[in-house]
Parts: structure tokens; sequence; C-alpha cells
């Protein structure tokens, strides 16, 4: 049974015949105790505070019966891992659609998390000393969050990311970014709407350090996965 926050992605599960529901991850309408196994795939990077992040691991505990385990895969801030580039940044020049569709080069964005000291010295508490140093973060200067440029390595922790809605005309009173999309005809070179969706990339040893807070659940294995920090967690 797949759930997701997106109801247009539900709806595409349901037109292949597979189980699906919206639902957020803080939240998931099903009873505790009830799963053999949960997957969260690029789902916790997404949440603005660690407390946030935490809270969605412990949803994930509560659904599990006991000795069943989940899986939880979020963006590494470390795209560089043991002297291996990840698949992101090798496919920096593979497909030049892609480029067009993803990459937004300069884009800037104003906003930026009202609470950043507060979620600062939660992660300061809750990973017991790890520091943005160890994966080679520069500290945020001033409210705005950094607009990530695309098949890079990352330069700060908490970023938004462009993202390029492919198709559809935009509507008049969508309030979104636009670039104008290089190469091809004059009919492609349309404005194009950008939304940037927040991450949360994650240094190394944080993810677990966040999983061992919670006494319901052990790691049972910890690695790196192609750009991805990675979990497996046994419900006690």
């Amino acid at each position: 049974v797949g759930c997701d926050r997106s109801k247009n992605l539900v709806d595409i599960c349901g037109e292949k015949h597979f189980q699906a529901f919206v639902c957020d991850a803080l939240s998931v309408p099903i009873r505790s105790g009830s799963c053999d196994a949960c997957i969260s795939i690029a789902v916790i990077h997404h949440f603005s505070t660690a407390e946030r992040r935490l809270a969605t691991i412990r949803e994930l505990a509560r659904l599990l019966r006991p000795g069943g385990t989940a899986l939880i895969y979020v963006w590494a801030m470390e795209q560089e891992y043991k002297n291996q580039k990840s698949k992101y940044l090798k496919e920096k020049n593979g497909s030049k659609n892609k480029e067009k569709e993803m990459n937004t080069g300069t884009a800037q964005s104003d906003q930026g998390p009202d609470n950043s000291s507060q979620d600062s010295a939660w992660s300061d508490q809750l990973h017991n000393g790890l520091k943005d140093e160890r994966c080679g973060a520069k500290p945020v200067a001033d409210f705005r969050l950094p607009v990530h440029t695309n098949r890079t390595s990352f330069h700060s922790q908490d970023l938004l990311v462009p993202w390029h809605l492919k198709g559809g005309a935009k509507k008049k009173e969508e309030s979104v970014d636009t670039v104008l999309v290089p190469g091809g005809s004059r009919e492609s070179q349309e404005l194009s709407p950008v939304f940037h969706r927040y991450y949360h990339v994650f240094c190394e040893g944080e993810l677990e350090a966040a999983c061992r807070c919670l006494d319901c659940v052990r790691v049972q294995k910890s690695y790196y996965d192609q750009g991805n920090w990675c979990v497996i967690l046994e419900k006690l």
C-alpha cells in the first residue's frame, strides 16, 4: 500500500491498479503495529525542521509491528564520497533536454525559515555536536535560503531546488518565478513556471543519530548509496 502527499501521483498509482492514498507523512491513517515493513524514499529531507524530521521517523516506527523493519533514504550533503562522484553529479553532462527542464542556474529566492536559530539549537542537541563543517557546509549569513544549481555539489544543508513545470500554460494567478528555456524553436522558448522545493540534505551520521533518539527502534544498518544516506530500522 502506497501513500503520498500528491493527489496526482496517487491517481497515477490508481490507474496502474496499485493501492495508494493521499496522506501526510507526519500522520498516516493506519493502525499502529500493523505493518511488516515501511519504506520512506526521498521524503524526510523535505521537512524543514529537525523536530519534524524526527517526528516522521517516529511515525514510521509507530506503523511497524514488533520485529518489523523500515528503510529510509534521504539526500546526502556528500555527493562525492570515498573519491566517487554520485550518479547525480555524473549526470551533469548527460541529457541536454534534462538540463533544460531542471537547471535554472542563477535563480534567486527571498524565502527563508523563520525558526532557523531554534532548529539549529535542536540539531546541535539532537546530533550530539555534529557540525556542518564535517560535510563542508557554509554558515548561513542571512535568512534567505540558497537556490541550488542543478547537478552540482551542495554548499548548504538547507536549500531550495528549482523544478521546472513541464508542459501546460502558466495561470495568471500563479505567483511563481519564470525562466526562458534556451534552445529550440521560438514557439518552444516560452516562459515556464519554476517551483522551488525545500530540501535539508543530510551529513554523514545525521540520519542515524536521529533514529537513535527513538527507544522503540534499533538501527540494523546504515550506509551510503549514490548520493543518499540510508538506514534500515527494526521495531523493538
